[in-house]
Protein backbone atom coordinates (compact mmCIF):
# COMPACT_ATOMS: atom_id res chain seq x y z
CA UNK A 1 0.00 0.00 0.00
CA UNK A 2 1.02 3.46 -0.77
CA UNK A 3 0.64 6.64 1.26
CA UNK A 4 0.12 7.01 4.51
CA UNK A 5 -2.91 6.79 6.85
CA UNK A 6 -4.70 9.91 8.05
CA UNK A 7 -7.26 11.56 10.46
CA UNK A 8 -9.76 13.57 8.74
CA UNK A 9 -10.97 15.65 11.27
CA UNK A 10 -14.36 16.40 11.18
CA UNK A 11 -16.49 19.79 13.08
CA UNK A 12 -17.86 19.03 16.70
CA UNK A 13 -21.64 19.66 15.66
CA UNK A 14 -23.40 16.69 17.29
CA UNK A 15 -23.38 15.13 13.74
CA UNK A 16 -19.88 14.19 13.53
CA UNK A 17 -20.85 10.42 12.79
CA UNK A 18 -22.77 11.45 10.11
CA UNK A 19 -20.42 14.01 8.39
CA UNK A 20 -17.74 11.54 8.85
CA UNK A 21 -19.47 8.82 7.34
CA UNK A 22 -20.19 11.33 4.34
CA UNK A 23 -16.80 12.36 4.04
CA UNK A 24 -15.34 8.25 3.68
CA UNK A 25 -18.38 7.56 1.68
CA UNK A 26 -19.01 10.53 -1.00
CA UNK A 27 -16.01 12.71 -0.07
CA UNK A 28 -18.76 15.01 1.39
CA UNK A 29 -18.39 16.28 5.05
CA UNK A 30 -21.87 18.01 4.83
CA UNK A 31 -24.19 14.93 4.62
CA UNK A 32 -25.70 15.13 7.88
CA UNK A 33 -29.06 16.36 7.36
CA UNK A 34 -29.44 13.88 4.59
CA UNK A 35 -27.85 10.50 6.41
CA UNK A 36 -30.54 11.54 9.22
CA UNK A 37 -33.47 11.27 6.41
CA UNK A 38 -32.14 8.37 5.10
CA UNK A 39 -31.81 6.56 8.60
CA UNK A 40 -35.47 7.57 9.97
CA UNK A 41 -37.05 6.50 6.51
CA UNK A 42 -35.15 3.43 6.81
CA UNK A 43 -36.91 2.92 10.77
CA UNK A 44 -39.73 4.22 10.01
CA UNK A 45 -40.67 1.71 6.87
CA UNK A 46 -39.79 -1.73 9.40
CA UNK A 47 -41.48 -0.76 12.62
CA UNK A 48 -41.10 -4.59 13.45
CA UNK A 49 -37.43 -4.92 13.08
CA UNK A 50 -37.11 -1.50 14.14
CA UNK A 51 -39.26 -1.82 17.48
CA UNK A 52 -39.42 0.04 20.43
CA UNK A 53 -36.69 -2.99 22.34
CA UNK A 54 -34.45 -2.62 19.41
CA UNK A 55 -34.30 1.15 19.47
CA UNK A 56 -34.61 1.93 23.38
CA UNK A 57 -37.33 4.29 22.16
CA UNK A 58 -40.90 4.09 20.44
CA UNK A 59 -40.11 3.92 16.63
CA UNK A 60 -41.90 7.02 16.28
CA UNK A 61 -40.55 8.64 18.36
CA UNK A 62 -37.18 7.72 17.69
CA UNK A 63 -37.51 9.33 14.13
CA UNK A 64 -38.72 12.62 15.16
CA UNK A 65 -35.27 12.01 17.59
CA UNK A 66 -32.97 11.21 15.05
CA UNK A 67 -33.41 14.14 12.62
CA UNK A 68 -32.93 16.66 15.88
CA UNK A 69 -29.84 17.97 14.45
CA UNK A 70 -28.30 18.08 18.40
CA UNK A 71 -28.33 13.88 18.67
CA UNK A 72 -25.40 12.12 18.17
CA UNK A 73 -25.32 8.73 16.25
CA UNK A 74 -23.84 5.41 17.09
CA UNK A 75 -23.94 1.79 16.90
CA UNK A 76 -28.03 1.43 15.26
CA UNK A 77 -27.30 4.69 12.80
CA UNK A 78 -23.67 2.84 11.50
CA UNK A 79 -25.42 -0.49 11.12
CA UNK A 80 -28.65 1.31 8.88
CA UNK A 81 -25.93 3.08 6.95
CA UNK A 82 -23.41 0.48 5.68
CA UNK A 83 -26.97 -1.30 4.36
CA UNK A 84 -27.76 1.93 2.88
CA UNK A 85 -24.42 2.53 0.80
CA UNK A 86 -23.83 -1.21 0.82
CA UNK A 87 -20.19 -1.30 2.53
CA UNK A 88 -18.96 -2.20 5.82
CA UNK A 89 -17.70 0.65 7.91
CA UNK A 90 -15.13 -0.32 10.53
CA UNK A 91 -15.09 2.01 13.63
CA UNK A 92 -12.21 2.16 15.68
CA UNK A 93 -12.53 3.00 19.40
CA UNK A 94 -9.32 4.95 20.53
CA UNK A 95 -10.03 4.12 24.25
CA UNK A 96 -10.26 0.60 23.93
CA UNK A 97 -8.29 0.07 20.48
CA UNK A 98 -11.09 -2.18 19.43
CA UNK A 99 -12.68 -2.25 15.95
CA UNK A 100 -16.61 -2.63 15.66
CA UNK A 101 -17.35 -3.66 12.22
CA UNK A 102 -20.80 -2.51 10.66
CA UNK A 103 -22.16 -4.83 7.54
CA UNK A 104 -19.73 -7.57 7.84
CA UNK A 105 -23.14 -10.09 7.86
CA UNK A 106 -23.82 -8.80 4.07
CA UNK A 107 -20.34 -9.66 2.84
CA UNK A 108 -20.01 -6.28 1.30
CA UNK A 109 -17.22 -5.75 -0.99
CA UNK A 110 -15.91 -2.83 0.25
CA UNK A 111 -14.87 -0.78 3.73
CA UNK A 112 -15.08 2.50 5.19
CA UNK A 113 -13.35 3.39 7.95
CA UNK A 114 -14.01 5.67 11.11
CA UNK A 115 -12.03 6.89 14.50
CA UNK A 116 -13.85 7.60 18.07
CA UNK A 117 -12.74 9.04 20.35
CA UNK A 118 -15.36 8.46 23.11
CA UNK A 119 -16.88 11.62 22.18
CA UNK A 120 -16.06 12.59 18.60
CA UNK A 121 -15.75 10.56 15.46
CA UNK A 122 -13.44 11.45 12.36
CA UNK A 123 -12.54 10.19 8.89
CA UNK A 124 -9.46 8.02 8.27
CA UNK A 125 -8.13 7.97 4.88
CA UNK A 126 -5.45 6.80 2.71
CA UNK A 127 -2.89 10.32 1.57
CA UNK A 128 -0.58 9.78 -1.04
CA UNK A 129 2.05 12.13 0.95
CA UNK A 130 1.93 14.43 3.89
CA UNK A 131 0.00 17.20 3.72
CA UNK A 132 -1.97 16.07 0.03
CA UNK A 133 -4.98 17.54 -0.80
CA UNK A 134 -7.83 15.76 0.63
CA UNK A 135 -9.30 15.54 -2.90
CA UNK A 136 -6.33 12.59 -3.38
CA UNK A 137 -7.62 10.53 -0.51
CA UNK A 138 -9.03 7.33 -0.79
CA UNK A 139 -11.34 6.90 2.07
CA UNK A 140 -13.28 3.12 0.55
CA UNK A 141 -11.15 -0.26 0.82
CA UNK A 142 -11.81 -3.84 -0.87
CA UNK A 143 -12.34 -6.71 0.97
CA UNK A 144 -10.55 -9.28 0.50
CA UNK A 145 -11.43 -13.27 0.31
CA UNK A 146 -9.88 -13.67 3.66
CA UNK A 147 -12.57 -10.68 4.83
CA UNK A 148 -9.73 -8.55 5.43
CA UNK A 149 -8.65 -5.19 3.68
CA UNK A 150 -4.79 -6.22 3.96
CA UNK A 151 -2.43 -3.71 4.78
CA UNK A 152 -4.43 -1.31 5.47
CA UNK A 153 -5.79 -2.81 8.05
CA UNK A 154 -2.71 -3.35 9.83
CA UNK A 155 -2.06 0.64 9.59
CA UNK A 156 -5.22 1.68 10.70
CA UNK A 157 -4.65 -0.56 14.13
CA UNK A 158 -1.20 0.92 14.45
CA UNK A 159 -2.87 4.33 14.07
CA UNK A 160 -5.00 3.61 16.55
CA UNK A 161 -2.77 1.97 18.93
CA UNK A 162 -0.07 5.21 18.73
CA UNK A 163 -3.51 7.69 19.50
CA UNK A 164 -4.62 5.79 22.35
CA UNK A 165 -0.97 5.53 23.52
CA UNK A 166 -0.98 9.62 23.02
CA UNK A 167 -3.86 9.84 24.79
CA UNK A 168 -6.44 10.86 22.25
CA UNK A 169 -9.44 10.05 23.52
CA UNK A 170 -12.56 11.23 26.01
CA UNK A 171 -12.72 8.87 29.18
CA UNK A 172 -16.38 8.49 29.01
CA UNK A 173 -17.01 7.63 32.43
CA UNK A 174 -14.56 9.31 34.41
CA UNK A 175 -14.18 13.05 31.91
CA UNK A 176 -15.32 16.44 33.61
CA UNK A 177 -17.15 18.56 31.41
CA UNK A 178 -18.89 21.79 32.20
CA UNK A 179 -22.42 22.82 30.43
CA UNK A 180 -21.65 25.70 28.49
CA UNK A 181 -25.23 27.25 29.57
CA UNK A 182 -25.18 27.28 33.49
CA UNK A 183 -21.32 26.58 33.84
CA UNK A 184 -22.60 23.61 36.03
CA UNK A 185 -19.54 21.33 36.33
CA UNK A 186 -20.31 17.23 36.03
CA UNK A 187 -18.16 13.89 35.86
CA UNK A 188 -19.00 11.38 33.01
CA UNK A 189 -21.34 11.12 30.90
CA UNK A 190 -24.28 9.48 33.21
CA UNK A 191 -23.70 13.02 34.70
CA UNK A 192 -23.95 14.48 31.56
CA UNK A 193 -26.75 13.04 30.16
CA UNK A 194 -29.03 13.57 33.60
CA UNK A 195 -28.19 16.96 33.88
CA UNK A 196 -29.57 17.18 29.49
CA UNK A 197 -32.88 15.34 31.07
CA UNK A 198 -33.48 17.51 33.69
CA UNK A 199 -32.47 21.02 32.33
CA UNK A 200 -32.49 20.56 28.34
CA UNK A 201 -29.07 21.88 28.30
CA UNK A 202 -27.04 19.82 25.74
CA UNK A 203 -23.96 22.43 25.28
CA UNK A 204 -21.44 21.05 27.14
CA UNK A 205 -17.07 21.57 27.20
CA UNK A 206 -14.49 19.07 28.53
CA UNK A 207 -11.93 20.64 30.82
CA UNK A 208 -9.61 19.55 32.75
Amino acid sequence: MDGILVRRVIPSDNSCLFNALGYVMDHDKHKAPELRQVIAATVASDPRKYSEAFLGKPNEEYCAWILNSEKWGGAIELSILADYYGREIAAYDIQTTRCDLYGQEMKYPERALLIYDGLHYDALAVSPFEDAPEEFDQTIFSVHKDRSIGPVEMRAMKFVQEEQRKRRFTDTANFTLRCGVCQIGVVGQKEAVEHAQATGHVNFQEFR
